[in-house]
This record gives C-alpha cells, sequence and structure tokens, in this order.
C-alpha cells in the first residue's frame, strides 16, 4: 500500500517534551510500522517532525514548540477564531489529496478527522481512513453527517467508544499499543498508590484523593495543570496536599517507570467515557494492576480479578485495595504484552486499511 499519514501541521512529531500528545506517539509507531513491512508511508508533519520513514514537511514551520505556544494558542481568541491551527493543517492535508488524486497514494490517514471533513468533499475518489480518539459526542455526530462520504471510514480505539455513535461507517476496533520495553517490570511494590494523567475533572482525582485517605495509603499524583483547569485543581486537590497527598507535577513520559513499577495500584476513577487509557496499559506492563470505575472502555483493557479491578463505585474501589495484592503482577504484564503490542496495532491497521481499499464506492 501507499499510505500518506499525519497528525497535526502545527506541531512536529515526535512533540516536545512538555506537551502531553498521546496520538503522536500512537501515529509514530503505526507509520514506522507499517513501513517496516514493505508498505510506502509518507508521514506528514512540520519542519522538525523525524520518524525513520519517509517525512513531508512542505518547509512548513511549526507553530507550537512548547507547552507554553500551546496554551498563548488556544487562549488567544483572535488566533481560534481566524482558525490559525487549522490553516496550519490545512497547507499539509491539501498536499496530501492532490498527490493521492494523481495516483501517489492509495490511502490517506488522519488521526483527527477534522483536518480533512472540507476537503473529503473535493476529492471523492480517494480513500479516506479515520482514528477516532475523542467520545464521539453530539456535535462530533453532527459535523460526520453533515461531510457524510463513502469512501470515509472509521477506526475506534475501543468497542465502548461506538455505544454513542453505532451508526458511523466503521471499519475496525484498533486497540491502541504499548513498547512493553520502555516501562521495567517489579514483582515487588512500596506501599503507596499512584495516579498518573492530566490534571482534569473528568479523571477523577479528587476520588483518587478519597481512595488513598479512606485506605490509609500515600497517594502519588503526576500530570500536568493546564491554565484552564488551575481552578479544579486549587479546590478539588491542593487542599488535601500533605506528606501523604503528594502533587509531583508534571514528569516527562520516559521518566515515570519508577513511580509505575513500585505503585501497589493504579487507580483510575473515571468521571467519564474515556475512549481508551494508554496509563493503564503503562502500569500493568510494569506490573502494577489497576483499580478502575467501570466507564469507557475500562473493562476492555483491565481484566477484572486478574490485572487489577473494574468496579462500580468509589467505596468498591476502596474495598478493591484492600485485596489488590492478591493480583498477580506478573499477569499484569504478560496480558499487556500479548493484547496490547505495537505489533498487534500495526496488524489491526494494515488489516483496516486493506479491507477499505477492498470495498468499491
Amino acid at each position: 500500500m501507499k499510505i500518506a499519514m499525519m497528525v497535526r501541521g502545527y506541531i512536529s512529531a515526535p512533540q516536545p517534551a512538555d506537551i502531553v500528545y498521546a496520538p503522536i506517539n500512537l501515529a509514530i509507531n503505526i507509520a514506522e510500522g507499517l513501513a517496516k513491512r514493505g508498505h510506502q508511508v509518507d508521514f506528514y508533519g512540520p519542519q522538525g517532525t523525524k520518524l525513520s520513514t519517509n517525512v513531508r514537511t512542505l518547509r512548513l514551520r511549526p507553530l507550537v514548540r512548547n507547552l507554553n505556544d500551546f496554551q498563548e494558542f488556544i487562549s488567544k481568541p483572535d488566533l481560534m477564531a481566524h482558525y490559525v491551527l487549522n490553516l496550519w493543517d490545512g497547507v499539509l492535508a491539501l498536499d496530501m489529496f492532490k498527490r493521492a488524486a494523481d495516483g501517489k497514494y492509495d490511502l490517506l490517514y488522519f488521526i483527527h478527522p477534522e483536518v480533512s471533513l472540507l476537503l473529503s468533499q473535493t476529492y471523492p475518489d480517494v480513500p479516506l481512513a479515520y482514528t477516532l480518539h475523542d467520545p464521539i459526542n453530539k456535535w462530533y455526530q453532527e459535523v460526520f453527517k453533515m461531510y457524510k462520504t463513502p469512501h470515509q471510514h472509521f477506526i475506534t480505539i475501543s468497542d465502548s467508544q461506538r455505544r454513542a455513535a453505532p451508526q458511523l461507517s466503521y471499519s475496525a476496533t484498533v486497540y491502541n499499543g504499548l513498547d512493553a520495553e520502555q516501562f521495567p517490570f517489579s514483582e515487588s511494590h512500596d506501599d503507596y498508590l499512584l495516579y498518573v494523567g492530566r490534571i482534569v475533572p473528568e479523571k477523577g482525582i479528587y476520588h483518587a484523593i478519597q481512595v488513598a485517605k479512606r485506605t490509609n495509603h500515600k497517594l502519588l499524583i503526576i500530570g500536568p495543570v493546564y491554565k484552564d483547569t488551575q481552578n479544579y485543581f486549587n479546590r478539588y486537590i491542593k487542599p488535601y496536599l500533605d506528606d501523604r497527598i503528594q502533587y509531583l507535577g508534571y514528569t516527562e513520559h520516559d521518566k515515570l517507570g519508577p513511580y509505575y513499577r513500585k505503585a501497589k495500584a493504579f487507580l483510575t476513577p473515571l468521571q467519564w467515557e474515556e475512549p481508551f487509557g494508554m496509563t493503564m496499559l503503562e502500569s500493568m506492563a510494569s506490573g502494577t494492576p489497576v483499580i478502575a470505575l467501570n466507564r469507557g472502555s475500562a473493562p476492555e483493557i483491565v481484566v477484572n480479578g486478574k490485572t487489577g479491578f473494574v468496579v462500580n463505585t468509589i467505596d468498591e474501589m476502596v474495598a478493591a485495595v484492600a485485596k489488590i495484592d492478591k493480583i498477580d503482577r506478573k499477569a499484569c504484564r504478560e496480558h499487556v504484552i500479548k493484547n496490547f503490542s505495537i505489533d498487534r496495532m500495526v496488524d489491526g491497521y494494515e488489516k483496516a486499511f486493506l479491507k477499505i481499499l477492498d470495498q468499491k464506492y
């Protein structure tokens, strides 16, 4: 197959170290994995984008070089009102469509559907694949309905993600993959609980704090606080911080391993229908079981009673902490290696793309 793909036109891949942007990491693994299998893969991104496969930058300068740049862009009404970030995306997307129309690509793959929806109407003969990384909320469904065409195909990252919009044209569910070697295993643990992720209300950090306090455990909280969630942090997290409930700030991804592998349990008190939780994979790969509320993809990722516990209430989370040592930490890592490897993810995308190209519009 001849494939062109992109994430964003305004931020290079890999992303700056202080920015959490999981779809970029996943896209890199997909592109490089497909290229290793003999497919022609062109990865589009601004200058600074570096992969082992072919990269096309069109000499486009990146707008976002660090977290401050990103926050500045999304907080300035004039920049957002004039679609500056979207216009950067459009430069690369247009080149992809033109080259596909000339026969240089068999399929275009976009991590974010909104990047290509307008152009999709102009190029109805170009097969398109999208991965949906966000919940498919009502406005998203309305947009997809307005721009619906037979040559657009959606890939979900969990089966639960589809429940909100079962009518879309899905090609596959492909679980995100992880390189377990990046997260060394530990059979033993220290007596603390762990939360890693964005400091936002939907992740339920406040509830993780209550679980830690009720079970008399130390809790380490790691993740970025953004300008628009500073009030949440100040109201629901900061008042509880002490020598037992510790906020360690943002830690770069490659430095998280020691925290994961020595945790007693990883808490995921989800307050939303999360499509996929990479931190749950990272924790289990390290040997640390997960205790998650039964929301979104949690029951597809965690095997209840084997790699952690999937529960329905905070009271049940508290009870799960008391029996977490019954979980075999080796089983946690084996589960990730068997079911969520990068190779398995690449298999899924390869099959999905071939399925799309086998169809006639």
